[in-house]
């Protein structure tokens, strides 16, 4: 009974980690991009995009230590921890672990971003994009019931993911509209003052 209850929340916590990491790449995607509309401003995107970041740690998270805890398939801390050390699936649980550690580095990166520089954070993130993938092949790997409702939601994740790189493809190709003109704005007209210094004169203020 409590394997099969660490079995489901290891499936369901991977399934929510796959969701909000497939949002996550989509929407840095389109923040790279600059977008915003009318009813959604760009500092939307970019906050959904860091809550949704956290988000997935905590699923993440659930997901290891109900995967080390369960005692089917006794993983231990070690396969966690390092790649293709796991006797269990060693190839496709190894996927998942590299998938984690882009992932912490995607993240630690982005809390450091002002102390490393953004030319390494920009390399760093270009790196950790790759998680996405990597994540998605341990999944497909490791799963058990990759013909049922998970089918579903690898399309869904592929789609969001898809959607966004063609719409980074079609913004990058688009020529970009030159700056609006500045209208320089009219001085005010001076006060006439009078010869002597600190005194207006008559035609200037009629007292």
């Amino acid at each position: 009974m409590t394997s099969s209850i660490l079995w489901y929340a290891t499936r369901g916590a991977g399934a929510v980690s796959l969701i909000l990491l497939s949002s996550v790449v989509a929407l840095g995607i389109l923040s790279a991009l600059r977008w915003r509309a009318t009813a959604w401003p760009r500092f939307l995107t970019v906050g959904l995009h860091r809550n949704l970041a956290l988000l997935s740690v905590v699923f993440l998270a659930l997901h290891i230590v109900t995967a080390v805890v369960d005692p089917y398939t006794s993983l231990g801390w070690a396969a966690a921890l390092v790649p293709f050390s796991s006797y269990y699936r060693t190839f496709w649980l190894g996927l998942g672990v590299v998938a984690v550690d882009l992932f912490v580095a995607l993240l630690l990166t982005s809390l450091l971003r002002r102390a490393i520089g953004p030319r390494t954070w920009r390399l760093v993130h270009w790196v950790a994009y790759a998680c996405w993938p990597v994540a998605m092949a341990h999944s497909l790997g490791t799963g058990t019931d990759t013909r049922s409702w998970m089918l579903v939601i690898y399309l869904v994740c592929v789609a969001m993911v898809l959607t966004a790189v063609a719409a980074r493809l079609i913004g990058s190709r688009r020529p970009q509209s030159p700056p609006a003109p500045i209208t320089p704005r009219p001085a005010s007209p001076a006060p006439a003052w009078s010869g002597v210094s600190g005194t207006r004169s008559d035609k200037a203020s009629k007292w």
